[in-house]
C-alpha cells in the first residue's frame, strides 16, 4: 500500500480544527499528517499543540499568513508520502468514508486526482459551477512536487493552477460527492461586508492564477480542438 499523507491548512481555524485532525487521524488509510498553520492570529497554535498531546501530527507554523497555496506547497515539501489528500481545516461532519472515497481512486489507479464536494452546501453538487475549487482532494505528489514554487505564489487561485495544470496535461480528474460533509459558507463565518470583501480578494487571485499561467489555457484548448 503506497504511503498516504494527509495535509490540513489552517488559518484561523480555532472552532473546527480539532475535529478536522481527530477525523483524519483514525483512517487507516492515512499514514501521516502535516497542519500547516498559515500565521493564525487566533488559538489556531493551542488547538495545534493540544493535538500533538495526543495525535501523531507534524506542525509547520508560519510566523504570518502567507496565503493558502503558500500553506499547501510548504506541506507538499514536508510530505514523505506518495499520495497526498489535502482537507480543508473549517469542515465538520468528516468521516472515513469520505477519505476512502477521495483517495480510492487514486490508490487504485483509476484516477490521477480526486475532487470531492461536499454535499451540504447553498448550490446542488451536480449544477455547481465552483466545485472544481474545492479544498478536498487527493493526488500523487509527484504529479504537483515540481509546481511547488508556482503553488507557493498563488494564494487563493492555487486549486485553479493546479486544475488547470491537470486539464493541460489530459490527467484523469474525477469527481465525487461527500454525503452529509459540512463546509461553512463565508457568509456563516463572517459579517456580510467582510464576506464580500474576501470574495472579491479569492476572485482577484483565481483571475491572477489564469493570466500568470495562460499557457495552460493555451495548452489545454489546444488539446480539446484536436480531440474533437
Amino acid at each position: 500500500m503506497k504511503k498516504v499523507t494527509a495535509i490540513i491548512c489552517a488559518y484561523n481555524e480555532e472552532n473546527t480544527l480539532n475535529g478536522v485532525i481527530t477525523s483524519v487521524a483514525i483512517s487507516p488509510l492515512i499514514d501521516e499528517i502535516i497542519v500547516v498553520n498559515d500565521g493564525s492570529t487566533d488559538q489556531t497554535a493551542n488547538v495545534i499543540e493540544s493535538m500533538k498531546l495526543t495525535t501523531d501530527i507534524i506542525d509547520i507554523n508560519m510566523p504570518e499568513n502567507k496565503g493558502k497555496g503558500y500553506a499547501m506547497a510548504t506541506g507538499v515539501e514536508n510530505a514523505t508520502g506518495e499520495i497526498i489528500v489535502f482537507i480543508d481545516a473549517d469542515i465538520s461532519n468528516l468521516h472515513e468514508e469520505h477519505l476512502s472515497n477521495l483517495l480510492g481512486p487514486v490508490l487504485n489507479n483509476e484516477a490521477d486526482m480526486v475532487l470531492g464536494q461536499p454535499s451540504d452546501t447553498l448550490i446542488n453538487y451536480k449544477i455547481n459551477p465552483f466545485r472544481s475549487l474545492t479544498g478536498q482532494r487527493a493526488l500523487r505528489k509527484k504529479d504537483i512536487i515540481h509546481m511547488v514554487s508556482k503553488i507557493k505564489s498563488s494564494r487563493f487561485g492555487v486549486e485553479t493552477l493546479i486544475n488547470l495544470y491537470y486539464q493541460a496535461n489530459e490527467k484523469t480528474v474525477k469527481y465525487i460527492m461527500l454525503k452529509d460533509l459540512k463546509h461553512p459558507t463565508k457568509f456563516q463565518k463572517a459579517d456580510m461586508s467582510t464576506a464580500m470583501k474576501e470574495f472579491a480578494f479569492e476572485g482577484q487571485q483565481i483571475g491572477l492564477a489564469v493570466l500568470n499561467n495562460f499557457d495552460l489555457v493555451v495548452k489545454s484548448v489546444k488539446k480539446i480542438i484536436l480531440n474533437k
